[in-house]
């Protein structure tokens, strides 16, 4: 099975849930403060923390030396709220995935719960994908829908999106890892 690593900035519920599964390497995380860091260290998952004071292909070089120090050869964007750059684009080509809130093309970017919601869709749910050099345009490796009631309210299908999250990545990673 391919060494992974998951980059994460927030609560790292995906990360928990993927860590629980599989077996994970290393946490990239970008910020000091971030809930995940505790999980990673709870979880006993070595983390790396990157310095984004300095410009993108410097930091992401520091990433690049500390994957391979590590080993890592697949990386797993879990609420990671930056952009890759063509640094380790080019490193990890085909080797980075990423799960999205939505059900892509729909409603790709920051806060695709929120837009689903806000549209009035009936359908919605999540998507995980290939990262390339565009916001949420990576060929589509896997989607779940989750339904809309009328009696959702957005943190209500905010929670059955991340219900089904949790289940889907970890299932997709795991046919990727093996192969």
């Amino acid at each position: 099975m391919k060494k992974l690593c998951v980059f994460a900035s927030g609560s790292g519920s995906n990360f928990e849930a993927i860590a629980r599964e599989i077996h994970v390497s290393l946490l990239v995380c970008d910020k000091p403060k971030a809930a995940v860091i505790e999980r990673a260290k709870r979880l006993k998952i070595p983390f790396f923390l990157v310095n984004t004071k300095k410009p993108r292909e410097d930091y992401e070089a520091d990433i690049i030396k500390k994957l391979n120090e590590h080993g890592i050869q697949f990386i797993a964007l879990a609420g990671y709220m930056r952009l890759i750059g063509e640094t380790l684009l080019n490193a990890f080509e085909n080797k980075i995935v990423n799960i999205h809130p939505s059900l892509l093309p729909s409603f790709a970017g920051k806060d695709g719960i929120k837009q689903a919601f806000d549209y009035g869709v009936k359908i919605t749910g999540i998507t995980v994908h290939y990262v390339d050099s565009g916001i949420d345009t990576g060929k589509i490796i896997e989607q779940a829908a989750v339904e809309v009631t009328n009696e959702d309210t957005l943190e209500t299908l905010s929670e059955k999106i991340h219900k089904e999250e949790h289940k889907l990545y970890s299932k997709v990673l795991k046919n990727i890892l093996i192969k």
